[in-house]
């Protein structure tokens, strides 16, 4: 099994040495400004990787103010007030995207989002203890008590509000997999998941680093380096 030491030294080499792959880590937030975030944005998030899944990424971004907009700006009040009659209304309406699955799934996060935010004090207190070392735990329970964070879109939903994650892009299975871990080229099972958790834990251990950026520099490593 490779050091990560090794797998860092290829990612420098290939994007301008040290300095170079530095200015491509995400930033991680801390536990008291995942706290600080509001509920309202968490859901906005949410809502935003679900519309991306499968659907061009810029075109969500272009539409997003009028997403905000239609959403009351993601207030949860205010849309958990909403009658059956006008969710359905927003499958005609051009602000959105008009897909009733997926309008259904912001419909169910917010209960869920509230829910989460009645039992920690809010949806970012519960985000930042969940512990990085059970990463795939909290994306079992997004899956099981979310709607439609099931995959990439839990990954990038915890990615974009600032949590620290590790992001199972092609290229960072593509690492794992060249490190000698058995796992499959798509890992979504329990075992190969609890194998890749246990990879990023052991990495975290040897090197201190997070595990967002754990990750970045396994994709840096190889392949497009999209991640």
């Amino acid at each position: 099994m490779k050091k990560f030491s090794e797998i860092k030294k290829r990612a420098e080499k290939r994007k301008g040495g040290a300095s170079g792959l530095k200015k491509l880590l995400p930033k991680v937030a801390s536990r008291r400004q995942l706290a600080s975030l509001t509920d309202d944005r968490y859901l906005a998030m949410m809502t935003k990787c679900i519309n991306q899944a499968g659907f061009s990424w810029k075109v969500i971004e272009n539409k997003w103010s009028q997403f905000e907009e239609a959403f009351f700006g993601f207030d949860l009040n205010k849309l958990a007030l909403l009658s059956p009659e006008q969710w359905e209304a927003y499958t005609s309406d051009r602000r959105v995207v008009r897909n009733w699955q997926k309008i259904k799934a912001l419909r169910e996060n917010v209960y869920f989002v509230q829910e989460e935010s009645r039992l920690h004090g809010g949806f970012g207190k519960f985000i930042g203890e969940w512990p990085q070392s059970d990463q795939i735990g909290l994306m079992a329970h997004l899956k099981k008590h979310g709607s439609r964070l099931g995959g990439q879109s839990a990954l990038w939903f915890l990615r974009r509000v600032g949590k620290d994650c590790f992001i199972l892009s092609q290229d960072v299975v593509v690492t794992l997999r060249a490190t000698g871990l058995d796992i499959a080229g798509n890992p979504t099972s329990l075992t190969d998941l609890r194998k890749v958790q246990d990879q990023f834990n052991l990495w975290h251990g040897e090197t201190g680093l997070s595990y967002s950026h754990l990750s970045r520099i396994a994709a840096c490593s190889v392949g497009e380096n999209y991640l």
